[in-house]
């Protein structure tokens, strides 16, 4: 099947090289020629777990290309899959500029009936929106010619993005129309062989699906958090109490764990815009909007532990800092934890150095030249000269750290850990003092 896919970030990126893999001539589009040049000449953009070897590998078998050439691209695939990015406006709605502009080129130059697929984490009724854009084109062109528009959004969670694409747990698609849904079955086909994992359902159904989704999952965090806060006052152990909860089946143990907070490109942004779409329809989402607020405040966490340990004396302290992404294995820092501790530590006068086994060029380009915000190589190389360990994310390496040398490098020998990494007895056993979220 020759397939478009249309932007190249993480889920245009990632889906045109699955797709690939399995045999379809996919050509992605994207209009930022540097990333299309660095594409051809086999760099990715962003860190993705298996995603370069993959792109490599089909890319090298001419079942993977890249362009700038809107035409081409239209041209090119019967299947045209919408995946840009749809950051939020100012109101926290999202912004489907770039949604219909996609939308619009593939009414002006297409010729054969192809089915839109929108890709994009976008608002309940935005294929309307895109259906309208394209017959408006066509119309223009006094063209009659037949297409459908479909939803199918992704669940492609980063660092973990081609595994989750190539084995999902669910393949939802919104379809009103027989052929179309025909054809995706077609595309996922290859994804689906041991047993049926396509839910088709009404497009509107689809489109909230996937808000729904994320919703829910930022709501588990959060409330694990506000629990975990109430833990501290109470002398709990918000570990024990997730193993307790986590046991009943109802309940189960995924997104179940403490922390400072989340972050990334997907749940803050859809949170807003769920919230956005309840206000615009005469409902106020009040969970969500507690969800939203606990986390940002959970954000600060660690600068008020910091605080509650050192008073004003953190003005001129150094800090050594783990962990800069918002989760391990990706590079993204949007809404990320860390942006709001480091501009809070650098506010209260203190210095910071920190580590990030693949996020340090994203921090240069988030902080940039800060002088009082250096980068370390290595996770030990960090405490070097530091007051205090902060642990905002939760990067393998971490897991088993050389505690002694943790001591023997910090000045007050304290771990303030904002991901419950260690058991909080045997880090204390090597003489460390060790605070984390919702421990005693």
């Amino acid at each position: 099947m020759r397939i478009t896919v249309v932007g190249t970030g993480y889920v245009g990126l990632v889906s045109g090289a699955c797709l690939a893999d399995t045999g379809n001539e996919v050509l992605c589009l994207d209009l930022d020629q540097r990333k299309i040049d660095m594409l051809k000449a086999g760099e990715i953009p962003i860190y993705e777990p298996g995603l370069e070897g993959l792109v490599k590998r089909n890319a090298d078998a001419g079942r993977l290309r890249f362009t700038t050439d809107i035409v081409e691209a239209v041209k090119h695939g019967t299947v045209q899959f919408i995946a840009v990015g749809t950051p939020p406006d100012e109101d926290g709605s999202a912004d489907l500029s770039y949604v219909l502009s996609a939308a619009r080129n593939i009414g002006r130059h297409m010729d054969q009936y192809v089915v839109v697929v929108d890709k994009s984490t976008v608002p309940v009724g935005t294929a309307d929106k895109v259906r309208a854009a394209i017959a408006d084109e066509l119309a223009k062109r006094g063209s009659t010619q037949e297409f459908a528009v479909v939803s199918n959004p992704e669940f492609l969670k980063e660092g973990a993005a081609v595994q989750d694409f190539m084995k999902p747990d669910r393949i939802v698609v919104g379809s009103d129309d027989a052929r179309a849904t025909q054809i995706m079955r077609s595309v996922y086909l290859p994804f689906q062989r041991n047993h049926e994992r396509m839910l088709v359902m009404d497009v509107r159904s689809a489109e909230l699906t996937k808000y729904a989704a994320n919703a829910m999952l930022a709501t588990r965090i959060s409330f694990m958090n506000e629990l975990a806060n109430l833990a501290e006052k109470l002398g709990a152990d918000i570990e024990a109490v997730r193993q307790g909860i986590g046991s009943d089946p109802r309940i189960g143990y995924h997104f179940l764990y403490a922390g400072c907070g989340y972050g990334g490109s997907c749940f803050p942004k859809d949170v807003q815009a769920l919230q956005r779409t309840g206000e615009e329809n005469g409902l106020d989402l009040r969970i969500l909007r507690a969800v939203e607020d606990a986390n940002e405040v959970q954000k600060t966490r660690l600068l008020e532990k910091l605080d509650a340990r050192f008073g004003s004396k953190v003005a001129g302290m150094h800090i050594a800092l783990w962990g800069l992404a918002f989760k391990p294995n990706t590079d993204d820092m949007r809404e990320a934890p860390s942006r709001v501790i480091v501009d809070g530590l650098l506010a209260r006068g203190a210095t910071v150095h920190a580590y990030d086994p693949v996020a340090t060029d994203e921090a240069r380009r988030v902080f940039g030249d800060e002088p009082r915000l250096t980068y370390a190589t290595q996770p030990m190389a960090a405490l070097e000269g530091a007051d205090v360990l902060m642990i905002v994310t939760e990067w393998k390496e971490f897991r088993s750290p050389d505690f002694d040398g943790i001591r023997s490098r910090l000045r007050h020998p304290l771990i303030i850990d904002g991901r419950n990494m260690y058991d909080p007895e045997m880090v204390r056993s090597f003489g460390l003092e060790y605070q984390a979220i919702g421990r005693p």
